[in-house]
């Protein structure tokens, strides 16, 4: 089995539009810029696609000294990509989460406000800030940035493949956000992985992803339908919920690429 990477995704503003890497650093928190940013509201509450599919629309660009957002019919914004002084820091919530993170300033907050149409700001995790990762799933030292629970999402394209045989119209990968996407392997064999080694980086697999109503919203136009959730509830459902992809965890820093061999290292027995 020749299994590869063949696209790599980060998502730098949580629930907008991702951005595809060639190559990407690999760090504690996942890859380098992943989910660094998050918009909250004016109960320091994240803010994802769920309550919000408008931030499907929401085009995000990493330039050397900046993040860039762009919407429809909006100016776009431009935020220095150096961190705000402490003096900014305000205490956010995410899941069940309590972090601090910085406020990007009123710039951010009238641009969010005014394109959700409710307040809103957004706020960015410094590198000082550890999340932890879920105890029952993680070491002691692992962490996790504004993602919803682990630092990676692995996702392979033979599952994605077996998925759209099921559907009257096929779905892209985008719908399910991944970081790390495999080529190469057969379908749902993912399902198995505890541990495997992408180029350098060796990364635990702790558990699948369970997945919500994000993966029906088209993530060019924010609008939504019931497909993959009514599929894969026919065949990818247990304890309630319905899953696709797996959530990963590096074990070491380094760097990975397009094209990076992928090795699985350790199976459940079955």
């Amino acid at each position: 089995m020749d299994a590869t990477v063949s696209a790599l995704f980060i998502y730098p503003v949580k629930s907008c539009r991702g951005i595809a890497l060639e190559t990407s650093a690999v760090e504690a928190r996942g890859l380098a810029n992943d989910r660094r940013w998050m918009i909250v509201d004016d109960q320091d509450l994240f803010v994802t696609q769920r309550s919000e599919p408008r931030l499907a629309q929401v085009e995000v660009a990493l330039e050397s000294d900046a993040v860039v957002l762009r919407a429809p019919d909006l100016p776009a914004l431009r935020l220095p990509r150096s961190q705000p002084g402490a003096s900014a820091r305000r205490r956010v919530t995410v899941w069940k989460d309590e972090v601090d993170a910085l406020d990007c300033g009123d710039d951010a907050r009238q641009w969010m406000t005014r394109w959700l149409g409710s307040p809103a700001s957004l706020v960015y995790m410094p590198d000082d800030v550890r999340r932890p990762v879920k105890p029952a799933y993680s070491l002691p030292s692992d962490s996790v940035s504004f993602a919803d629970g682990f630092p990676l999402l692995v996702a392979s394209t033979a599952s994605l493949d077996d998925l759209n045989a099921r559907l009257d119209r096929p779905l892209p990968m985008d719908r399910f956000r991944p970081n790390v996407v495999v080529t190469g392997t057969p379908a749902w064999d993912e399902d198995a992985w505890r541990r495997i080694q992408v180029g350098p980086i060796p990364i635990r697999i702790p558990k699948p992803c369970d997945r919500c109503v994000i993966t029906t919203t088209d993530q060019r136009t924010g609008e939504r339908g019931v497909e993959p959730l009514r599929a894969l509830a026919a065949f990818r459902r247990w304890d309630g919920k319905v899953f696709f992809a797996q959530n990963g965890v590096p074990d070491l820093a380094g760097s990975i690429a397009v094209g990076d061999p992928v090795t699985i290292l350790d199976r459940q027995c079955k």
